[in-house]
């Protein structure tokens, strides 16, 4: 593994025996990273105007970004100083250097005759976004920061934050910026509406949907955004409310992040990786920051270390792929930049919503999070196989490799009704703490890896959009999807239902299929990627790909599928490497009606023998499309 771009403290293996990481990482990883802003601020450190592409906001909110983001980094990092520096300590990331450059980036940015002046605050607008990072700062320092501001300064922070006042948010978690902001205002006695902050905490009631999950709006939108948003900012809204200020409700969201985090850690590779589905996965480490919020609200059933041991342990894993980057700075992507892993609304200061996962550092330094020993994560103990029926997932790791792997039978980022997309990071069979689906758009138009598609003649596969559960219990989840096929008329619909059942590494798959006569059936395996092109290998019934650090990828046709295999390749389709492969089975010339269509599939970093698999694996399938499978240590499956 590759040394960070910046100096870290030495380790400490006695008190840290699995990531040697103590809090003074997270520290210098926090100072690291607001150093590297300073050569782009503007005149008066209103705005940060990144290098790397605009969002769809413009450059001025673009700018704004990077004041909210970062000062929701440099508040965490405020606060948990005390608000005072170090001995002897002169850096630009001094405590002192950090509250005069974002006082004085408050007092021009809100100044509305200033050149470096904050966008107003409207309907459904980027700023709504950023106002709630700004809201949380505030609060967090209000001894150092704001209780200082010179009164015409917090009189023009106030009418700013006043343009939220009875506006309209996305109905999602945008919703919830609102009701922080409007809570800053009341905290600091200034004018606010009751309503818009029962409103936003009465209408993610309608998203709750139990075990500790909400959507993220209507439909099934499942995703880190759950941890990161639809939990967090309740959370920080009761903080800021203070004790009796919550209503009530307060209880209720430590109850449902109780819930939540039990099995979260179940989401983290041996390696620290969180597993990859879901938009703005360039937010990387704030998918920490719900289990720090869970220490922080004293509602965690997560032990300390364990909850040290999945936060250092996911940031050292990007920091030693080389996030933040030689500049400092955080990239539009995973680990590098690849913008297929954005989204429109992604700008240059995106990624700082990272700030999220350096939480903890509101904890006091002898908090048992930071003092007590790291634990291991479960992936690192015993097999696992977790259940969640809320979001339809099943979640399955191995301890030899350190990999998790996510089955996925029931998000798709979809709206109950209308129109539907199939966004490579939600459509998907399968995601892992190892591979990224193949997202750039010249792959997405042949959607290989982890989908079972109907292929008309020219080689146009059907999509996976919208998705409906059947179940999720034990080791097996269930979902259908209508595949649509383009018609004279208009697409015509032929149902697929899925079931997944796991067995140590393998994940089986059964299939019943509805499909018109002539069509070609194919399914694709993980995409695995590498900086060098993948090595390959297929016989009859299977198909293998292999990176030089070992981990494999490979489908092994048990019933309904013809001899035929092959391999996809892709360049710069991958979040994990520039180049990217994927194995797949297909059956040709579709007799018309219903077939069942039976595969094993594997990802794994240990040695694969597909033919071995074939032959020791039983399947038979009778008339009535029932599936009968006998895996080698003699466990029977029936589907």
């Amino acid at each position: 593994m590759p040394a960070p771009y910046f100096a870290l403290p030495p380790t400490d293996r006695v008190r840290s025996p699995l990531t040697g990481w103590t809090r003074a990482h997270w520290e210098t990883l926090a100072d690291r990273q607001l150093d590297a802003l300073l050569p782009y601020a503007t005149p008066g450190f209103a705005q940060y105007r990144l290098p790397g592409r605009a969002s769809w906001s413009g450059i001025v909110s673009d700018g704004l970004e990077g004041f909210a983001r970062t000062f929701l980094l440099a508040s965490f990092r405020i606060a948990g100083a005390g608000g005072t520096d170090g001995p002897d300590d002169p850096s630009p990331s001094a405590i002192s250097h950090l509250i005069e450059r974002y006082t004085q980036g408050l007092t021009t940015g809100t100044d509305r005759d200033s050149t470096e002046a904050w966008p107003e605050l409207t309907d459904c607008s980027q700023q709504m976004v950023e106002a709630a990072s700004i809201a949380i700062g505030l609060h967090e320092t209000r001894p150092w920061i704001w209780d200082r501001l010179d009164s015409r300064v917090q009189e023009r922070v106030v009418d700013w934050f006043s343009g939220f006042v009875a506006k309209r948010t996305w109905d999602n978690n945008w919703r919830l910026f609102q009701v922080v902001s409007e809570q800053f205002l009341a905290s600091v006695g200034a004018p606010y509406s009751q309503s818009d902050i029962d409103g936003g905490l009465d209408r993610i009631e309608d998203w709750y949907i139990g075990d500790g999950w909400y959507s993220d709006g209507d439909g099934r939108n499942f995703d880190y955004y759950i941890g990161w948003a639809m939990h967090l900012y309740p959370l920080l809204w009761a903080r800021m409310a203070g004790e009796g200020g919550d209503g009530g409700r307060a209880e209720v969201y430590r109850e449902r992040l109780a819930q939540f985090l039990a099995p979260y850690p179940q989401f983290f590779g041996g390696d620290g990786a969180p597993v990859h589905q879901g938009r703005s996965l360039t937010y990387r480490f704030a998918a920490t920051a719900p289990v720090w919020l869970g220490a922080l609200t004293d509602c965690t059933p997560l032990a300390p270390g364990l909850t040290r041991r999945l936060a250092s342990g996911t940031a050292r894993h990007f920091v030693e792929r080389g996030v933040p980057d030689e500049r400092g700075l955080l990239p539009l992507g995973w680990y590098d930049t690849f913008l297929p892993a954005t989204q429109p609304y992604s700008g240059p200061a995106s990624p700082y919503w990272a700030s999220k996962g350096f939480l903890g550092l509101l904890l006091p330094a002898d908090h048992p999070v930071w003092t007590e020993r790291e634990l291991p994560l479960p992936v690192e103990q015993s097999e696992q196989y977790t259940a969640l029926p809320a979001p339809g997932w099943l979640l399955h790791g191995t301890t030899h490799d350190g990999i998790v792997r996510l089955i996925n039978h029931g998000s798709d980022h979809n709206p109950p009704d209308g129109p539907a997309t199939d966004d490579p990071h939600y459509a998907k069979l399968a995601y892992s703490t190892a591979t990224a689906p193949e997202s750039a758009s010249h792959a997405w138009a042949r959607t290989v890896d982890n989908h079972i598609a109907l292929l008309t003649p020219d080689g146009t596969p059907s999509r996976r959009r919208r998705i409906h559960p059947l179940g999720c219990e034990g080791r097996r989840a269930s979902s259908r999807h209508d595949a649509e096929l383009p018609g004279d008329d208009r697409a015509e619909v032929f149902p697929i239902e899925s079931t997944s059942v796991l067995h140590g590494s393998w994940e089986l798959r059964v299939h019943r299929v509805q499909a018109p006569a002539g069509v070609t059936v194919r399914e694709g395996g993980h995409a695995v990627a590498d900086t060098v092109r993948p090595h390959t290998e297929q016989g009859p019934g299977w198909a293998l790909v292999r990176t030089e650090q070992g981990l494999t990828s490979a489908v092994v046709a048990l019933h309904g599928w013809d001899t035929e295999t092959g391999t996809a390749h892709e360049v710069e389709a991958n979040a994990y490497g520039p180049h990217s492969a994927t194995p797949y089975v297909r059956a040709a010339d579709h007799p018309g009606g219903a077939s069942v269509h039976v595969t094993l599939v594997a990802l794994t970093r240990d040695t694969v023998h597909p033919e071995a698999l074939r032959a020791s694996i039983g399947c038979e399938v009778t008339d009535d499309g029932t599936a009968h499978i006998t895996f080698p240590d003699g466990e029977t499956v029936t589907v």
